[in-house]
């Protein structure tokens, strides 16, 4: 039978992420020692409380209903977790569960867009950003993030005709890939910007616990009139070591929330009521774990960034997530190919800048998923390579 598939499946080959998973494991099949700083997934346990509330509520057989719903204490969770953390109040009807964030941006351009109405993402920026939108039949156009103006978008370059045009922009600070925060400033100007141009604003904030050398990680809803023009996904993937878990939310504008629960309502049957307890637990816990893996988390990457300006190849500190962005050595001019050579050469698995836009071109992406000892230990891997030319 020839099976005819979609159109669109030809826009999206295999991930980045399985391809660099078979490099590695055809790697170790050869007895080679491999440090895996690809994939951002946390090497640390969620807490035990947490735990502990997931497996009682698990021995408990009514919880193996379909939860349909949020439950009250989970919205409760959510609520408290932005008073305190963010200093935002938001009400019952600013939040809804999704199965992580991964998964909201997938569908949320779905309630949003018709055919040809244009999404604006970055670029560089997650995958994620612009296959949602082009998932939903939107046009996805991308906005320019350069090291010239601190990797935030040039508000007042843009096309106006383009933005008469566009439904919606993805926002994300701190931003995987390129571990750059951006200032209180930037908010305040995006938006009333938003308002003027009737763009709703989508925000990703996964990494506002994951923030150094002092800097707050915030809320894009603590900005006058953003519930107006803008909703965030807030996730427990990476403060709270939650990933598998699937949980993350939608907060802020209560319109954007309503119409989106009845697209979720559709598709499936609520968030498994054990899940919804442990992150319970989790929000409602203290904050001195969350913190304490965060400077754990920049321990690594001064061991990382700090251990390869030594070694003579300059890469910038992070300034937030769970990653680090370098540039390839000056002699390279592939960043797919350095990828693959330095994981022949030192056994080092990095994620190639190109698979992030046309602009993470000539750029690699650190996880800093490893105890500082074993960054150390990839740090002298690539120096003994030979790649690096101080």
């Amino acid at each position: 039978m020839n099976i005819q598939f979609a159109d669109r499946m030809k826009d999206y080959e295999s991930g980045i992420f399985q391809v660099l998973n078979e490099k590695k494991d055809a790697a170790i099949r050869q007895g080679k020692r491999i440090y895996n700083l690809s994939v951002g997934t946390p090497d640390f346990a969620p807490a035990a409380h947490v735990v502990e509330a997931v497996v009682k509520a698990a021995q408990r057989p009514e919880n193996y209903k379909y939860a349909l719903i949020d439950i009250p204490e989970l919205i409760e969770a959510v609520q408290l977790r932005y008073r305190k953390r963010y200093d935002v109040a938001l009400a019952a009807d600013e939040i809804m569960s999704v199965y992580g964030s991964q998964e909201g941006i997938a569908h949320i351009c779905l309630t949003l867009c018709n055919p040809g109405d244009v999404v604006l993402v970055p670029n560089p920026g997650y995958p994620i950003f612009g296959i949602g939108p082009s998932l939903a039949g939107a046009e996805v156009v991308t906005y320019d993030l350069t090291e010239e103006n601190h990797y935030l978008p040039d508000l007042d370059s843009m096309d106006e005709a383009l933005l008469a045009r566009a439904k919606c922009m993805v926002v994300s600070y701190p931003l995987n890939p390129v571990c750059k925060a951006a200032p209180d400033a930037f908010y305040e100007k995006l938006i009333p910007w938003a308002a003027a141009h009737e763009i709703l604003i989508i925000h990703d904030n996964a990494y506002s616990d994951i923030i150094y050398d002092g800097r707050v990680g915030k809320s894009i809803l603590r900005i006058p009139g953003a519930k107006e023009t803008a909703v965030e996904f807030y996730s427990l993937s990476k403060s709270y070591n939650y990933t598998g878990a699937r949980m993350s939310f939608l907060t802020g504008n209560r319109e954007v929330v309503a119409c989106f629960k009845r697209l979720r309502s559709q598709i499936d049957y609520g968030t498994y009521l054990p899940v919804q307890y442990g992150a319970v637990a989790a929000l409602t816990g203290s904050d001195q774990t969350v913190k304490e893996q965060c400077a754990q988390y920049q321990e690594r990457r001064d061991a990382l960034c700090g251990g390869l300006r030594k070694i003579g190849w300059p890469v910038e500190d992070s300034e937030g997530t769970m990653f680090a962005w370098a540039k390839i050595p000056a002699e390279y001019t592939d960043d797919v190919a350095f990828v693959m050579e330095l994981l022949e050469k030192s056994g080092v698995l990095c994620t190639p800048g190109s698979s992030f836009g046309s602009l993470g071109k000539g750029h690699v992406r650190f996880a800093l998923t490893m105890p500082v000892e074993k960054i150390r230990e990839a740090v002298e891997a690539i120096a003994a390579s030979g790649m690096i030319r101080s």
